[in-house]
C-alpha cells in the first residue's frame, strides 16, 4: 500500500485496456474518473467498474453526475435528474418542499450510480447564480448563498442515504466571473470580504457536511495570484483554518486552462500536480488525456510525480491518503433490479421536482 495515491485518472473506452491496467497499478493511481465515452449501457457499466477494482478494490469510481446537462448517464434506465435550478425554483414556491425533492434527488443520483459500481459523483454544486456564467448557469442551486447551501445540504443527505460521499465545487465560487475555466482563466476582482459574505459562505455553513471540495480554476486576485486550486492562502488558511474543513480536497481538471498558467508560468501537468498538492489539495485530477496519443500526458504525470516524491520535491502525507480512502462506500449497494423495486426508490423518484 502506497503512503498516498493522489492522481484521479481517465480510461479511454468501454473496458479497461492493457494500457490502463498498467496505470491502474501504478502506485500513485488513487481513482478513475468515468465520462460519457466509457458508457454503452448499464451492463457494460458496471463490467467495467468490476474490471477497475479487480485491479485495485481501493481505487476509487468516480463521474460527474450532477443532473440537467451534467449527467454522464443518461440512457438504459438511468433517471434523467433536473438541473439544480429546478430545486431553487420549487424553494421559492415551497421551501420544505424543495428540500424534501433535493434529498430525493441526492438517493437516486447515488443509488442508480452505485448500483452500477460508480462509489461518487462529483456533486453538488455550491456556485451561486448571477445570470452571468455560461459554464455554470443553470447547474446552480440560487443566487442565494442561504438557499444554495440548505438544498445542498438535502442533497448530500440523499447522497449519504444511498451511502455515497459528495463533494462541494467550485471553491470559494464560479458564479460570478463570465469566462469558463476549462478554456480560459477567469479572475474575479472582488474583496475578501465580499466573497466570504457570499460565494464562499456555503463552504463554510456546511464545512462539518461535505465529504469533500474541490476549488476552482479562478483567480481572486485581491486574495491570491494564484487560482483557488493552487492556493494555500484559499486551501490551508481560509478552508481548513477558518472554516475548520477536515474532508478531502480535489484539484479540478489540470488539463483545463485555467490550471495550467501558475504565477504567470505556463507549467507541465507534473508540476501543475506538485503546485496543487503542495497548496493543499490531497488528489489532483487529469481528465481527457488517455485518448489519442496513447495517453502520454498521464504517463508522463504518473512518471514525473513519482520522480518529484522521489526528489523530495512534494511531500504526500498519510493523511491524505485516508481522506480518499474514506471517500470509499462503506455499504454494500443496493443490485439493479432490487433498488427499482424498493420503496424508499420509489418514494424518492415520486419526490423529484
Amino acid at each position: 500500500m502506497t503512503q498516498h495515491a493522489p492522481i484521479i485518472l481517465d480510461v479511454a473506452g468501454l473496458s479497461l485496456t492493457v494500457q490502463d491496467q498498467q496505470r491502474l497499478v501504478h502506485p500513485l493511481t488513487g481513482g478513475v474518473i468515468l465520462f460519457a465515452r466509457n458508457w454503452q449501457d448499464r451492463s457494460q457499466l458496471t463490467q467495467l467498474c468490476a474490471q477497475i477494482k479487480a485491479v485495485r478494490s481501493d481505487l476509487l469510481i468516480l463521474v460527474d453526475h450532477e443532473g440537467g446537462r451534467v449527467q454522464r448517464f443518461k440512457t438504459d434506465g438511468f433517471t434523467h435528474l433536473p438541473p439544480m435550478r429546478a430545486l431553487g425554483e420549487l424553494w421559492m414556491r415551497d421551501a420544505l418542499r424543495a428540500t424534501h425533492s433535493a434529498t430525493a434527488c441526492g438517493y437516486v443520483l447515488a443509488s442508480e450510480l452505485r448500483a452500477c459500481g460508480v462509489d461518487m459523483s462529483f456533486t453538488p454544486v455550491l456556485d451561486l447564480d448571477y445570470g452571468e456564467s455560461s459554464v455554470i448557469g443553470d447547474r446552480s442551486f440560487h443566487r442565494d448563498p442561504r438557499v444554495a447551501a440548505m438544498l445542498a445540504k438535502s442533497l448530500m443527505h440523499g447522497l449519504l442515504l444511498a451511502g455515497m460521499s459528495g463533494c462541494g465545487k467550485h471553491y470559494p465560487g464560479h458564479g460570478f466571473v463570465k469566462a469558463d475555466s476549462h478554456t480560459e482563466i477567469p479572475v474575479d476582482k472582488r474583496s475578501l470580504k465580499a466573497i466570504l459574505a457570499d460565494d464562499a459562505a456555503p463552504y463554510q455553513w456546511l464545512s462539518t457536511a461535505m465529504q469533500s471540495v474541490m476549488p476552482a480554476h479562478v483567480i481572486y486576485p485581491k486574495v491570491d495570484s494564484r487560482p483557488a486550486g493552487f492556493s494555500k492562502r484559499w486551501l490551508q488558511e481560509i478552508l481548513r483554518g477558518d472554516f475548520g474543513f477536515s474532508g478531502a480536497i480535489f484539484s479540478d481538471d489540470l488539463s483545463m486552462e485555467g490550471a495550467r498558467l501558475i504565477d504567470g508560468q505556463r507549467v507541465s501537468y507534473t508540476q501543475a500536480a506538485i503546485e496543487a498538492l503542495t497548496a493543499g489539495c490531497d488528489m489532483v485530477l487529469l481528465c481527457n488525456q488517455s485518448v489519442g496519443d496513447e495517453g502520454r500526458a498521464v504517463d508522463e504525470l504518473l512518471e514525473g510525480l513519482a520522480r518529484a516524491v522521489t526528489r523530495r520535491q512534494v511531500h504526500l502525507s498519510e493523511m491524505s491518503e485516508q481522506r480518499r480512502l474514506n471517500l470509499l462506500p462503506q455499504t454494500a449497494p443496493m443490485p439493479w433490479d432490487e433498488l427499482m423495486v424498493s420503496a424508499a426508490y420509489m418514494q424518492a423518484l415520486e419526490r423529484l421536482p
